[in-house]
């Protein structure tokens, strides 16, 4: 039998805490070489496209994929497939919208957890669509955050999104007057959105910032400018094969010869001690996320353990 879990289902037991707490194992165990993940696929047709990110995990008996389709009017469907590793059974389907922004807010949270300031407290946000929302939730987990200045195309939607998240994180989490505002004075930036253009000029960035850049997951995407990459002491990315496929934000930076990706470390090297990490309160750390298929299985294995003991989902009659 296989397990569905709806996303109703996986709403009443994944938590913030447990989603970082995932993540950050996934990169562990993928620095150490026991979990391996294959970059994004997509085909891409005019009615839609399908993306597909696959992985395996052997330390959590599980192999699987993700694939979700893009309609044009931006209505999408997300789907987990999770394999038992050892005998091959398919186990779960887990509907995985919801899933996937918290994993990607995760992920920002523990890139902030190794990279930013201990004693970082104010927070720069571009974007207020439902992915800042994770995103901003995962950093006040892992730092004591006391204002969040937001920036967005829409006047509108930003201050409903800061009236929202104020008494979600519970902080002051206030419209930010222009962009440069959002920069200046942030301990924290951080990126969310699907701009094709830099969103800030990296002369604004100031000694000791961190610069989680998250929204820009293709060639033609960027949200931050060549003298931001310039301007990090240290460049750090989820997984190198992923971003030399899809960030938009280092290609001028690996063009203009100033950023190569074999020199750059991914996160789990970092946490894991591999590569150094912020090594000085003054320095300018920059991480690149673009997602993986193992944040994914590591989240959802977590949550089917635990739909499963509790007796949340549909059992299938299939597998």
């Amino acid at each position: 039998m296989v397990r569905y879990l709806s996303e109703a289902d996986i709403r009443s037991v994944l938590t913030m805490p447990m989603a970082i707490e995932r993540v950050e194992q996934a990169f562990i165990d993928r620095a150490h070489g026991k979990a391996f993940d294959i970059p994004r696929r997509r085909t891409r047709q005019p009615g839609g496209h399908l993306h597909i990110v696959q992985g395996a995990a052997p330390e959590i008996n599980t192999i699987g994929y993700k694939a979700y389709y893009v309609r044009p009017d931006r209505s999408r469907t997300f789907l987990v497939h999770l394999i038992n590793h050892a005998q091959g059974n398919l186990e779960a389907i887990l509907e995985a919208n919801w899933m996937g922004q918290m994993r990607t807010g995760a992920a920002t949270g523990v890139a902030a957890r190794y990279l930013s300031r201990p004693e970082s407290s104010v927070v720069g946000l571009f974007g207020s669509g439902r992915h800042a929302v994770t995103q901003l939730e995962a950093v006040c987990a892992v730092r004591d955050i006391r204002e969040v200045k937001v920036f967005g195309r829409s006047a509108d939607r930003v201050k409903a999104f800061c009236e929202e998240l104020s008494a979600k994180v519970g902080t002051t989490v206030r419209p930010a007057a222009s962009r440069e505002e959002t920069v200046r004075g942030s301990d924290i930036i951080v990126t969310m959105t699907r701009s094709d253009e830099p969103l800030f000029d990296g002369r604004w960035l100031e000694p000791g910032q961190f610069i989680a850049a998250t929204g820009a997951n293709a060639l033609n995407r960027r949200e931050i400018d060549l003298a931001s990459v310039k301007r990090a002491d240290l460049i750090v990315v989820d997984s190198v094969e992923v971003a030399a496929g899809e960030c938009g934000d280092l290609l001028a930076g690996v063009e203009a010869g100033i950023v190569y990706w074999e020199n750059i470390p991914t996160l789990g090297d970092v946490i894991i001690g591999r590569r150094q990490g912020r090594t000085s309160p003054e320095q300018v750390t920059l991480y690149e996320s673009h997602g993986m298929a193992l944040q994914d299985l590591y989240t959802g294995r977590r949550v089917l353990d635990l739909a499963a003991a509790n007796g949340i989902g549909t059992e299938l009659p299939i597998g």
